[in-house]
């Protein structure tokens, strides 16, 4: 597969999806370039799962065209087009106890379990044990899968995930499950990732502002029926009336010096404020 550096890493024009009658995906249209750190957000129905299983190369379009990498979906080996992409399943379907360095490096194989009769190169290993550092998780490459937090095995499958160097990760809800530490330490290892990977491009699916990193470049609003409300540079996209009309609920949005979302209702109040308990 040939591509120029500067190749959008996805392209989706005009993508429609359409299941037993019913548009799951309306008229959807996303470039993602090289470098690019994308935040696709919308409410429950919406079209997110949809559109991401086109973002990875795992459905086609019912009318549109999707093209990865510069090769367009129909028109390709999808098992070699899928080599290219790190895709993040926060319900990796691991059930043996094998450690952090075995899980990071069936990322070579696109297996669950390690195959048979494979063995890495040094040189393999050493790229798993650098991705284990940059993900946090240096002090437990040796730790087991079944002892590992919700955010450890989140960390490693990214790790996991990066082993064939791709150009685009695909992170699908990567805060699902992680308690308040978990999620602080997923997301300060996504913008270390950001710095030390350039060229990666990225795209979270999340239903959280607040669980995106400060790094996220661009967003994606989609609304119900599958119909993107805004889409571009994150600042211009993550506003409040955005937010509102999207979820359709009024809620005041504010962005941290520290490059942070934070959301809240701004439905007035009614009736008395609430006071304490009789006993």
């Amino acid at each position: 597969m040939t591509r120029s550096p500067r190749t959008p890493v996805l392209q989706v024009r005009d993508a429609e999806i359409v299941r037993d009658g019913n548009l799951l995906l309306d008229r959807v249209s996303l470039t993602v370039n090289p470098g690019e750190h994308w935040a696709l957000l919308g409410p429950n129905g919406a079209g997110k799962t949809t559109l991401f299983g086109l973002l990875g190369a795992v459905t086609h379009p019912t009318r549109g065209s999707v093209e990865v990498m510069g090769s367009r979906l129909g028109s390709v080996d999808l098992r070699e087009l899928r080599r290219h992409l790190g895709h993040v399943n926060p319900r990796h379907p691991l059930s043996s106890p094998l450690t952090v360095r075995q899980v990071v490096l069936t990322g070579l194989t696109n297996s669950v379990e390690p195959v048979p009769r494979w063995s890495p190169t040094p040189e393999q290993e050493a790229l798993a044990d650098k991705l284990i550092a940059t993900l946090g998780m240096a002090g437990r490459a040796e730790a087991r899968w079944p002892v590992l937090s919700q955010g450890e095995r989140g960390r490693t499958l990214i790790a996991r995930a990066l082993m064939p160097e791709p150009r685009l990760l695909l992170l699908d809800e990567p805060a699902t499950g992680l308690d308040l530490v978990g999620r602080e330490q997923l997301i300060e290892s996504l913008d270390v990732l950001r710095e030390e990977r350039p060229e990666l491009a990225t795209v979270v699916v999340t239903h959280h502002l607040e669980e995106l990193p400060p790094g996220t470049s661009h967003a994606m609003l989609l609304r119900s029926g599958g119909r993107v409300l805004a889409q571009g540079p994150v600042d211009s996209v993550l506003t409040g009336e955005n937010v509102s009309a999207c979820f359709d609920y009024p809620v005041r949005l504010t962005r941290t010096e520290e490059g942070r979302w934070h959301i809240r209702s701004a439905r007035p109040r009614t009736g008395r404020a609430a006071g304490p308990r009789p006993r």
